[in-house]
């Protein structure tokens, strides 16, 4: 009789074995790195506001049957690749990078084998970070914004405001990559459009904007582009008042400047495309490869108006604008 229950014993350990690892393989709770060039730890901003909301839509409950490490550059870029590296290391189920070409560039080089989720302000095929949008290739995927694309548009709307525009001040990070295209595109936008710019070049950590507005005034600048990135990203209601103040109506790349005072944006709808960039991970999470999933890229546009701006710089609104603006901010 011992010998017998010795052997039930026996086969019932090696029929619950599997049961118990795969209880354990569902068990496991999924982690993501987010590598975020906004916000910070005590105010994290709306892109990954809506990033959580868009896993919420996908029923992930953080803490429960999701996990997030969220890393913030906070305006010092030359700690992007540290910052990948600590994510990489935590052997995370996905990379999640937003609005940073600098993190999408250091993700590419220090991982082949984990899913890197990005949203792109440039084109990542121009720029060698996928093969093509169809097939991206590789372990990287996501959404591209095509900010780089809407350079002209952006000055033909500024152009409808301020009547007469002659110079057009582009203030600009010169330190980062992103930034260096950005100039280009709108330089190459201005030479169709017959515009001139004068690059209002600052350097991060700690950019001189006091002193970018001041060689505004002195060339006689008559409106303003941002062009946005982790540095200037942290200031947006210090430049919103800088052009207030000297009388320069001003075009976005961000909603978030306008909210803060700024005075237009056009471009795609910020929250949308990071609610979005929840699918993607979702998507791999179910066993999506990253090399089949396309590069998604907006259909529609948001044009975004503050009037109490407008009515600060003594502007009016052409009736032909506010018809096309998506949300208006009073």
């Amino acid at each position: 009789m011992k010998a017998a229950g010795l052997i039930l014993t026996l086969i019932l350990g090696i029929l619950a074995a599997p049961l118990a690892a795969e209880a354990q393989r569902q068990a496991k709770v999924p982690r993501i790195g987010y590598l975020s060039g906004s916000g910070d730890p005590s105010a994290p901003g709306h892109q990954v506001e809506a990033f959580r909301q868009g896993l919420r839509d996908r029923s992930y409950i953080e803490g429960k049957n999701i996990l997030v490490e969220y890393r913030y550059v906070e305006g010092k870029l030359d700690r992007v690749p540290g910052l990948v590296a600590e994510l990489v290391q935590l052997k995370v189920d996905a990379l999640v990078i937003g609005l940073l070409l600098p993190g999408v560039r250091a993700a590419k080089e220090a991982t082949k084998a984990i899913p890197i989720v990005m949203v792109s302000a440039v084109d990542p095929v121009a720029t060698g970070i996928v093969s093509s949008l169809a097939r991206p290739g590789g372990n990287i995927t996501g959404l591209a914004t095509l900010q780089r694309d809407l350079s002209g548009k952006r000055l033909e709307l500024l152009k409808e405001v301020v009547p007469g525009m002659s110079r057009v001040g582009v203030l600009w990070d010169a330190n980062a990559p992103g930034p260096v295209i950005a100039f280009k595109e709108y330089e190459a936008a201005a030479r169709i459009l017959k515009a001139e710019l004068q690059s209002l070049e600052v350097r991060g950590p700690n950019p001189d904007l006091e002193g970018a507005f001041q060689a505004a005034a002195k060339g006689r600048a008559s409106a303003l582009i941002t062009i946005r990135n982790p540095v200037l990203r942290r200031y947006p209601k210090r430049i919103a008042e800088l052009a207030i103040k000297n009388r320069l109506p001003s075009m976005y790349e961000g909603s978030d400047y306008v909210e803060a005072g700024g005075l237009m944006y056009y471009g795609a709808n910020d929250a949308e495309m990071f609610r979005r960039a929840a699918i993607y991970v979702d998507r791999i999470l179910k066993g999506a490869k990253p090399a089949e999933l396309p590069v998604e890229q907006p259909t529609k546009f948001d044009l975004v108006i503050n009037l109490k701006t407008a009515k600060a710089l003594g502007l009016r609104i052409p009736q032909s604008i506010l018809l096309r603006v998506d949300e208006v901010i009073e």
